[in-house]
Order: C-alpha cells, then sequence, then structure tokens
C-alpha cells in the first residue's frame, strides 16, 4: 500500500451484545491494530442511536489510550455545535497531556442526531451556522494564543492537538484550505461529492502553522475474507443491516435482498459505492485505486463485517496484505 491505514471505529454495538462488550471489543481492534501497524483509530460522535457506544467520544478515546502504548486515537469526529469549543479544548487537552503526541482532534459540523436529540443536548439548531468560528476559538484554545480575552483552556493552552476538518460536501474543503488544516472525506457513506471536494482542497489550501502542504483522508469500507465468495456474503449482510439501520424496519433475509434491488433499496447501494470487498489482494488493488482517485494522502478504512470475529480478521489480513504487519 503507497499511503498509510487507518481505521474508522464505529464502536457497532452487535446483536445480543452489551455497550460494555461493544467498548471492549474496541480496545482489542486497537491493541491488535497497533501491532499490525495501522497509524490511527478514530472514533465518531453519535447521540441517540442504540447500536453505536461513541457518544462520549473523548471519554472511549482516554479509555483506549491507556489500554495502548504507540497508536494514534482521535475523533473522526466531534459534532463542534453541540459543544462549547472551550470545553472540548479542556477535554483534548486533557488526553494530550495524558497521552502526549498520540491525539487527533477532527470536527465536524454535522449534530450527530436528530432535531429531539439536538435539543436534549441543550444546543440551538443554527450553532452549525458558526462552525468557521467556533474551530478558530478552539484552535486557540489549543495553541498559544486564545482567541478569546482572558479566557484559556487547562489543560489545552501549547498542546498544538492537531485538528482536522471533515466533510462531505464543498463547504468543509473550502474551510479546511482557508485554515490550513488537514481534511477528511466521509466517502464510506457519502461519496458523491469526493473528487470536486478534494480537487477544491488542494486548489484552494493556504499553508498554516500546523500544515505546509494540503492532506487528505479519504473513508473507504473494506470487507477482506479468505475467499471472495466470503467477503460477498459478508458484504450482502452488511447492506441487509444498513437498510433496516435507515428505514427501522425488520425485514427477513430474502425481504431485505428484495429490497436493495428496489429504488428504495438504492440508497444504501450508493452509500456504499467505494467498497473494498474480496480476499485480500482483491481488497488491496481496489484501495490502491481508490487511493488515486481520491488523490488521498491517507486511507480511512471502516470494516462492515457482520460479527467481530470477521471484522478483526478483515483488518488483519487488510494489514498483512499491505506489508504493516512486521515480517
Amino acid at each position: 500500500m503507497d499511503v498509510p491505514l487507518s481505521i474508522l471505529d464505529l464502536a457497532h454495538i452487535g446483536q445480543g451484545e452489551t455497550a460494555s462488550e461493544s467498548l471492549q471489543a474496541s480496545v482489542q481492534l486497537a491493541q491488535r491494530a497497533e501491532q499490525w501497524g495501522y497509524r490511527r483509530i478514530w472514533y465518531a460522535e453519535h447521540h441517540n442511536m442504540p447500536r453505536i457506544a461513541s457518544s462520549a467520544t473523548s471519554v472511549l478515546i482516554g479509555h483506549v489510550a491507556a489500554h495502548t502504548h504507540s497508536i494514534r486515537l482521535g475523533a473522526g469526529g466531534v459534532m463542534l455545535p453541540n459543544h462549547a469549543p472551550l470545553t472540548i479544548a479542556e477535554q483534548f487537552g486533557t488526553l494530550e497531556t495524558l497521552f502526549p503526541g498520540r491525539i487527533d482532534l477532527g470536527l465536524g459540523r454535522a449534530p450527530g442526531s436528530d432535531q429531539k436529540t439536538t435539543r436534549a443536548l441543550r444546543r440551538d439548531a443554527a450553532a452549525a451556522d458558526s462552525f468557521p468560528q467556533d474551530v478558530q476559538e478552539l484552535q486557540g484554545y489549543l495553541g498559544d494564543a486564545t482567541r478569546v480575552p482572558g479566557v484559556e483552556a487547562t489543560p489545552g493552552k501549547g498542546t498544538g492537538v492537531p485538528l482536522y476538518i471533515l466533510g462531505s460536501s464543498l463547504f468543509g474543503a473550502k474551510l479546511a484550505a482557508a485554515l490550513g488544516l488537514p481534511y477528511s472525506f466521509a466517502s464510506h457513506f457519502a461519496p458523491n461529492a469526493l473528487e470536486d471536494a478534494v480537487a477544491l482542497y488542494r486548489r484552494q489550501f493556504t499553508p498554516s502553522e500546523q500544515l505546509q502542504e494540503p492532506y487528505v483522508i479519504a473513508g473507504v469500507n473494506i470487507i477482506a475474507a479468505d475467499t471472495t465468495e466470503q467477503a460477498q456474503e459478508q458484504f450482502q449482510a452488511a447492506k441487509r443491516g444498513r437498510l433496516r439501520q435507515l428505514t427501522g424496519r425488520s425485514f427477513t433475509r430474502e425481504e431485505a435482498d428484495m429490497a436493495l434491488e428496489s429504488p428504495a433499496g438504492q440508497q444504501v447501494q450508493q452509500m456504499m459505492t467505494y467498497s473494498a470487498v474480496g480476499t485480500p489482494a482483491e481488497a488491496k488493488d481496489y484501495l490502491d485505486g481508490f487511493a488515486k482517485r481520491a488523490q488521498a494522502d491517507e486511507l480511512m478504512v471502516a470494516s462492515m463485517a457482520p460479527d467481530r470475529d470477521a471484522w478483526l480478521r478483515s483488518v488483519e489480513l487488510l494489514a498483512d496484505v499491505s506489508g504493516l504487519i512486521p515480517a
């Protein structure tokens, strides 16, 4: 693999699992990924989603960091409209103080929830409008010069926690370029604007203290298995699961397969446009081509494997075929 590989851990709570078991699995994945040579693992902030355990993102990062040694860990991302920038600066400044040189802070402007949950979070629905200003305020708290006179983050000031702008549209690309920050595109579930957004980001990028050259991380789904047939079976199971999640309906296996072929099921198929599925060699070939298409400096893989064993196996096979695991 010509570019570094990292992992997006969705902290999925599987059928019949508890949140505790999901978080234990995240620790296990991080420990294995560290051994296998992945660069970083990110966790995303979601709320009011019964199958996702990463709602308290900074707490999860701290827990995993305490059970690993060297792999970078971060948010992919914190949904900044849900929080005061000072609070996030203090949280991630604390993490960086405890685990120096290992913490990333990816920032998104989506609420990561529905409207009812947004109200429960005590956030104004219009908070996303101030996202650019909030990013700069946060940047000041983590740097050496606060933008709010008389207010500093402790811990936080001077830690220089690296910021990343997350996005799935041209808005994030423009902001990342203007601020001279790395840009992470969510092509693993929102593929449509990938090439246009990356091209715009690279064209408009302005160097900053954090970053002298543009840096793109692109998300991509991955299912690697010992045979092509096994990988395709797992991929179909993942699509059934996504369909149930999006519709809130219970489908039999046969009903889900029929629905996926209908116009209503095309949204699921479209979301999974960028998916490396097959044997390790087939998955690697796909990722090599995807990295070139996305003009990516790094790939963030999200495993869709339907069970824990297949999930870990997929990540291990990819690391092995990519030459990450030491011989």
